[in-house]
């Protein structure tokens, strides 16, 4: 029997034959469950997030390059995501038309309709950045569709770029509030955002447990960093090189790359608390006695930060940190800061 080898080469030459290799390449999947199939989970609080890169795509206009990411989000729709989180205005991004600012508004109308529809078609929360305008102002903004293409909220980009603000583009207020979904308060940041800590800081005292970034660029480690920092699952969508999802511990869970340049799909679980290890560690040899294989703790140790995990769907890790008495590792940092501010007199 005749066993046919496929370079690398050939290979990425025969999938950009017809269509292109955007929409030939496979993307990656990570079930954080180790489960069947999506959404097919015992774990309490199991999201699937999909995001896009929209590097190696090209369009005349608008219309078409909203065309050709419908056409890869085919893609992902048998694994059912629960959000999808499309680049920063990318409608606009690596198009031959240009347009007036006033021009990019009306065509981001009929986007967001294309996909409210997309929304209740299957039946997912998409993220979709575009612009739009209010008070005789326009904004960079990210509206939000829920899985019936209902708009439940937006986020107006609060640090535009000078080039923006030339253009006409107004920056967002400073606070804004998070948007309220089954899995919990989500919130958006965008691009240049990623510079700044306020308005991370700001989503997350309201409760957000996802911050979704729509970018020109990729933001690299920062993406890493601002998942730990502020404890919250971060997914990345950027206009070039890689987007990726990453855990509360700033790790990574999936994200685009040579093999699946424009899209990714993966499931995290949010039914977990991010501790600093001492004091608690004492009372995790209990914690493990009591569930065993329903709880998952994990240890960073040198940063000394601590992560339990409910893997049951009878578990959840509120009642084990009343149980055990715990705290959060920024509930702990708050309470010391006060009783640094009092030492102070």
């Amino acid at each position: 029997m005749k066993t046919s080898i496929i370079s690398r080469r050939n290979f990425l030459q025969k999938a950009a034959i017809t269509t292109g290799i955007a929409s030939m390449v496979p993307f990656e999947i990570v079930n954080s469950s180790m489960t069947d199939g999506p959404n097919n989970s015992n774990l309490p609080r199991e999201v699937w997030i999909a995001g896009l890169s929209q590097m190696g795509l090209s369009a005349k206009t608008p219309a078409l390059m909203t065309k050709k990411i419908l056409e890869i989000l085919k893609g992902v729709i048998s694994y059912k995501p629960d959000f999808i989180c499309l680049p920063e205005v990318f409608p606009f991004t690596y198009v031959e038309q240009k347009l007036t600012l006033s021009e990019k508004v009306s065509v981001s109308e009929e986007v967001l309709q294309q996909f409210a529809e997309f929304s209740k078609q299957n039946n997912c929360y998409t993220i979709c950045p575009v612009y739009t305008s209010a008070n005789g102002k326009t904004y960079n903004s990210a509206v939000v569709f829920d899985r019936s293409g209902n708009k439940i909220g937006s986020y107006n980009k609060i640090h535009s770029t000078e080039g923006e603000i030339k253009e006409g583009c107004s920056c967002g207020a400073i606070n804004q509030p998070v948007i309220n979904t089954e899995f919990g308060p989500i919130g958006v940041q965008i691009c240049f955002d990623i510079e700044w800590d306020d308005g991370w800081s700001m989503l997350r005292k309201q409760g957000a447990e996802i911050i979704f970034w729509p970018s020109a660029f990729a933001g690299g480690k920062a993406v890493n960093t601002k998942a730990w920092q502020h404890k919250c699952v971060v997914a990345s969508s950027a206009n070039k090189n890689n987007s990726k999802l990453c855990d509360i511990s700033g790790e990574m869970i999936t994200q685009t790359g040579i093999w699946n340049p424009n899209l990714f799909c993966a499931s995290v679980n949010l039914e977990k608390i991010f501790l600093h290890t001492w004091p608690y560690v004492y009372r995790f040899k209990d914690i493990q006695n009591k569930y065993g294989r329903k709880v998952r703790i994990t240890n960073f140790h040198d940063e000394e930060w601590s992560i339990i995990e409910s893997l049951s769907a009878d578990v959840f890790v509120k009642d084990i940190m009343k149980e055990f008495d715990l705290i959060t590792h920024e509930e702990l940092i708050s309470q010391s800061e006060a009783t640094q501010i009092k030492s102070r007199g």
